[in-house]
């Protein structure tokens, strides 16, 4: 498969990308941008496609310890390259598997934080794209809301912070998910495509053990005109300055 390197300012990270199957867009950006940094221990992300989430919070936080985790063996070792290509094999690690079985990868209660910016349809819905890469980054092909919240429940330690990237509809599935395990929705942000349209995607963050209790933040506006003026706004432009 052909293969692109693309570059990003934030830390100065370069990109393996496959030149027609799955690229990363803004949302693990955006995902990035939304967890407040802190000194995390270890870090996990699930479904890490080409590990632009690990890379992005190694570069944006002082996490000791950051663990993508991928399905898709060409992502996979995509990934492991994409650490390699930023010298951050210290810090970062790939694990080929299925979140499904994260009880045969990750020990219970090791990670402080868990990320992950999951398929957005369910398999039946919708069409699925022509290439396994994005088809399988898309839909729940290879598991679902709640086996993603299975896996963070399994790998966060008490207190430990679940933060998720989703689509705003599914907003009420991924809630009653994080409450049937005790993981408490804490902040929330909608993503909205301009000021004049309804949210198309959701942020929001959770803890392990924590009490009711919701942060409902001020929207974030992607764009600052519509059709051919799609420009974005000055808060996403900021989010890919370098630090």
């Amino acid at each position: 498969m052909n293969e692109t390197i693309d570059s990003l300012l934030i830390g100065n990270l370069r990109l393996l990308q496959a030149e027609k199957g799955y690229r990363y867009s803004l949302d693990p950006i955006l995902l990035a941008r939304f967890i407040k940094a802190n000194r995390w221990p270890h870090v996990v992300d699930l479904g890490t496609g080409s590990g632009i989430l690990p890379l992005l919070l190694a570069k944006l936080t002082a996490a000791e310890g950051l663990t993508g985790i991928e399905l898709q063996s060409g992502l996979a070792e995509r990934a492991q390259r994409n650490v390699e290509l930023n010298a951050l094999q210290g810090r970062v690690q790939i694990l080929k598997g299925d979140i499904r079985f994260i009880r045969d990868m990750l020990p219970a209660n090791s990670a402080d934080l868990v990320v992950c910016n999951p398929p957005f349809r369910p398999a039946n819905s919708g069409r699925l794209a022509p290439d396994d890469e994005r088809a399988a980054a898309r839909h729940e092909l290879s598991g679902g809301i709640t086996d993603f919240i299975a896996a963070a429940d399994w790998l966060l330690n008490q207190g430990g912070t679940f933060a998720v990237v989703h689509l705003a509809e599914r907003l009420p599935a991924l809630v009653n998910g994080l409450l049937a395990v005790g993981i408490e929705p804490k902040r929330l942000r909608m993503v909205h495509p301009y000021t004049s349209k309804s949210a198309k995607l959701v942020l929001l963050e959770g803890r392990k053990g924590g009490r009711p209790g919701l942060e409902v933040e001020a929207p974030l506006y992607i764009y600052k005109g519509q059709g051919e003026a799609q420009d974005y706004t000055e808060e996403v432009l900021q989010m890919y300055k370098q630090e």
